[in-house]
């Protein structure tokens, strides 16, 4: 089972990369960020007609995650349980879960975490909320001791070799020691990293801005993370970043991230 994070930076304007993509790398199931679209205008058709099942949970401009799987998935799920840090319901839509039916069930989260900026203030509190909502939903997933994926857009660059200039992002909201500490409390839990457990060497990035040359210059960061339950990660075949898509046309500016299960 290849099961693949992208974070496309808006349907609509990636649609014929993100169709190219799916041909090419051929995953079993993409969980997709920032689809920026409600659910019913999402183009389902076009990638229905590779044979995939769309599941989406999404809101006009912003955010929104979906599932693209070619096998069943089961008990779709939307939306991160738990209230923000002042007590709301949370209306932005990050989170989207499902179990996908293949040699043996995977529950799959994908998700797209806050960005944070600027920090301090209340977009950062809403992502240590965030963190604190996810911890405690990984915690019950953990329980059933079945196979788990949390993947996605983190926005949380774990370490200093997963950015290729740390001292530009000591103050953003990515790295602030918070930030860390509340993503090595999920590590903690017993998850694995699945692109570190395959390779521990700096230099591995996953996004790279638009501006300033970064993707000319190589000056990118690690964000997008596939966080693996111990009964998730003894699936575990092969992991990879498919970093040449970001050289494309009209591209995203954050690649896919992928990992293969003997599932």
């Amino acid at each position: 089972m290849k099961i693949a994070t992208f974070n496309i930076n808006g349907i609509k304007a990636r649609q014929q990369a993100l169709l190219e993509w799916l041909a090419e790398a051929q995953p079993d199931v993409a969980c997709l960020q920032e689809i920026k679209s409600v659910d019913e205008a999402f183009p389902r058709e076009a990638f229905e007609s590779l044979g995939y099942q769309v599941e989406t949970h999404g809101m006009k401009g912003f955010h929104g995650v979906a599932i693209l799987s070619k096998l069943p998935l089961e008990d779709v799920t939307r939306r991160l349980p738990g209230l923000n840090p002042d007590g709301t319901e949370d209306e932005q839509t990050r989170w989207i879960e499902a179990t996908v039916m293949g040699k043996r069930p995977v529950r799959v989260c994908g998700l797209y975490l806050p960005n944070g900026n600027p920090a301090p203030g209340p977009k950062y509190d809403y992502k240590l909320g965030w963190l604190d909502r996810m911890l405690t939903r990984t915690k019950a997933l953990l329980a059933l001791e079945e196979p788990l994926v949390l993947c996605g857009d983190y926005n949380v660059i774990p370490q200093a070799e997963d950015a290729a200039n740390p001292k530009d992002w000591l103050t953003d909201a990515l790295y602030l020691p918070q930030t860390r500490e509340a993503y090595q409390r999920l590590l903690n839990l017993g998850l694995t990293d699945a692109i570190r457990a395959e390779n521990p060497a700096p230099g591995l990035y996953t996004f790279w801005d638009f501006q300033r040359g970064a993707w000319e210059r190589n000056n990118g960061i690690r964000i997008d993370h596939l966080l693996l339950s111990p009964q998730a990660a003894d699936l575990l075949t092969q992991s990879g970043i498919d970093k040449a898509v970001r050289g494309r046309d009209k591209p995203s500016d954050h690649v896919p991230t992928w990992i293969e299960l003997d599932a």
